[in-house]
């Protein structure tokens, strides 16, 4: 299964979907599906926020983090997911893999920030609506995507050294199309307790504390709404929140679901943390520029435009 040095296998071997190999092929279908409409669809949201002067307003410059972060995560796993669905090319060098699991790790956190600042967003609009303009300036909202990106590079900096000093000699078999962090501690044949302190007070201290405050958001919207006489303007302020409200749900509650797989379902089948974990991944990027489109008028609107002015 490759070859070995004293501590670190040469190379990794991805697996697909465990009981499904003879399928690989016809998975890659669907596979490919998905991440045409998650490039195409992030891309079509980020060029027509760029062209539209009416989308330069706070809410889109965080609609088109969001839609950059869902790019990046699809280009990092797309390599070695065609790979080993469409080729059944299987082997990723040791360091080639440290990097996957990196970027994919670091854009899932960038993702989970930029939820937060969209929920800031969203309540400084409806709970301090006369400051919103003085607030939420170009420069503040261009210091809050710098924050994120670097809360994440900081934060996720030292996972590839921890794994590096862990000598890998179970296996080298991975149990996805792509490397994550807690797939392979699982192979280390020493002490991984520092790893799963570490891995678990980045959950916490990131997404989970991300998460605490996205919630903590929408309780005072929902009680500055609640205050406002005219049902007709309570109902117009709460569907600003609902793109942004389903975003965070499918974001949030795959992660929920990995996590909790990964950490106490290890007697379940593999093919669940398997499922669980592409859920994860792959539909985020793919739902989130269809929900944006069906649910923001003016979303809708500068696409429509771009693509006629394409045609014309």
């Amino acid at each position: 299964m490759g070859l070995f040095n004293v501590t670190q296998p040469a190379s990794f071997f991805l697996t697909g979907i465990p009981g499904l190999e003879n399928s690989h092929f016809w998975l890659a279908g669907p596979l490919c599906v998905m991440y045409a409409m998650a490039l195409g669809g992030n891309t079509v949201i980020l060029q027509a926020v760029r062209v539209e002067t009416r989308l330069h307003k706070p809410m889109y410059y965080f609609l088109s983090m969001l839609s950059f972060s869902d790019v990046a995560m699809s280009v990092a796993t797309l390599p070695t997911v065609l790979r080993t669905f469409c080729l059944n090319a299987r082997s990723i060098a040791f360091d080639a893999c440290l990097i996957q699991m990196f970027l994919i790790h670091s854009f899932s956190m960038m993702e989970s920030g930029i939820l937060l600042a969209m929920s800031f967003d969203r309540y400084v609009a409806i709970c301090d609506p006369l400051r919103y303009a003085t607030v939420l300036t170009t420069e503040v909202i261009a210091g809050m995507g710098l924050a994120v990106m670097a809360r994440s590079f900081i934060t996720l900096f030292p996972l590839p050294f921890l794994i590096k000093r862990l000598p890998i000699c179970r296996s080298n078999i991975l149990s996805h199309s792509y490397c994550l962090h807690p797939d392979m501690m699982k192979l280390a044949c020493a002490d991984t307790t520092i790893n799963s302190i570490y891995g678990l007070f980045v959950l916490v201290s990131t997404f989970g504390m991300d998460l605490f405050f996205i919630f903590f958001s929408y309780i005072l919207i929902l009680r500055s709404v609640l205050t406002t006489a005219s049902r007709g303007e309570r109902l117009k302020a709460l569907n600003t929140c609902i793109s942004h409200i389903l975003a965070a749900l499918a974001f949030y509650m795959p992660m929920i679901g990995v996590s909790t797989v990964h950490r106490f379902g290890k007697h379940a089948p593999r093919y669940i943390h398997v499922l669980m974990s592409n859920v994860y991944l792959f539909v985020p990027p793919v739902l989130n520029p269809l929900i944006y489109s069906a649910k923001t008028r003016e979303i809708r609107r500068a696409i429509v435009r771009m693509f006629c002015h394409i045609r014309m």
